[in-house]
């Protein structure tokens, strides 16, 4: 996703201002080392860093030794996207809702497993949001990435996965996989039958994997504003909307740099706390 969003978004400014856009993929360390790499990088506004709510928020909880500072060492430019996860079970787990999922976790405390694409992802603190709020326990398993944790609950190695919609919807239409429900606030466009957590049980539990734009500190806020003001165009395009909203489920988000910068701390303190309540680490 990180990396789609980055190629259109540099495709569309390359074509607005008629100069080169390089799209470099730093993958790896939770997105820790792309954004090292942008923080420490000249604020001259030739750079910037597609963050999520990994880089900038999750991180700061699982990793004491953060290469960088989420707050201090960026200029917040603007959101950009979130997309919501599903949450997945493998059709042999006897659990046909979330609540029945509870009460088997809660009957077998320990048996049941999860995987994610690794630690400090959305797909890990998704899980570890539903052990905290159903004061469950299942055991986290990591893979290297989404492909590897999907094929291993279609297998049947693991029991359950929070995967993005988009990504897994196809398995649970195909009757592969069992789609129980989504994690944002409100049921998603592409999949109107399927129900949210806090329907499902547990009010409140939201969490809508986020993008944003970031810029080093120190960038100068006419930059800033003129990043932002072509951010906010290119968003509002039809095609980058239909690439985005109708095909991968994603809800595009333009916000000014205060509220990005707002969006953030708020992140950063509600993943303190679940991290702290369910002494999530990073494996």
């Amino acid at each position: 996703m990180t990396d789609r969003l980055a190629r259109v978004l540099g495709q569309k400014m390359q074509e607005g201002w008629a100069q080169p856009v390089l799209v470099e993929n730093r993958p790896g360390a939770s997105g820790m080392i792309a954004a090292e790499v942008v923080a420490k990088s000249a604020p001259d506004g030739y750079t910037l860093l597609i963050g999520h709510i990994g880089t900038h928020a999750i991180n700061a909880s699982l990793y004491p030794k953060l290469p960088y500072d989420p707050v201090r060492d960026f200029a917040p430019v603007s959101l950009l996207a979130a997309v919501p996860n599903l949450l997945l079970l493998h059709p042999s787990v006897p659990a046909n809702s979330v609540q029945e999922l509870i009460a088997l976790a809660r009957a077998r405390p320990g048996a049941l497993n999860f995987g994610s694409p690794g630690s400090a992802t959305s797909g890990h603190m998704s899980a570890e949001l539903f052990k905290w709020m159903a004061k469950i326990d299942i055991v986290h398993v990591p893979y290297k990435g989404p492909g590897p944790a999907l094929q291993d609950v279609l297998a049947g190695h693991v029991d359950m996965l929070f995967d993005t919609v988009a990504s897994s919807l196809p398995q649970v239409r195909a009757g592969k996989l069992k789609g129980l429900a989504v994690t944002s606030a409100n049921r998603v466009a592409i999949a109107p039958d399927i129900p949210t957590m806090a329907e499902s049980g547990l009010p409140g539990y939201e969490i809508a994997p986020w993008f944003a734009a970031f810029a080093p500190a120190g960038t100068p806020a006419p930059i800033v504003a003129k990043l932002h003001g072509e951010i906010v165009k290119i968003l509002d395009q039809p095609d980058v909307r239909n690439a985005f909203a109708t095909q991968q489920g994603m809800t595009l988000i333009a916000s000014s740099p205060a509220e990005l910068e707002a969006h953030v701390r708020r992140e950063i303190a509600k993943w303190a706390q679940v991290v702290k309540e369910t002494g999530a680490r990073a494996d």
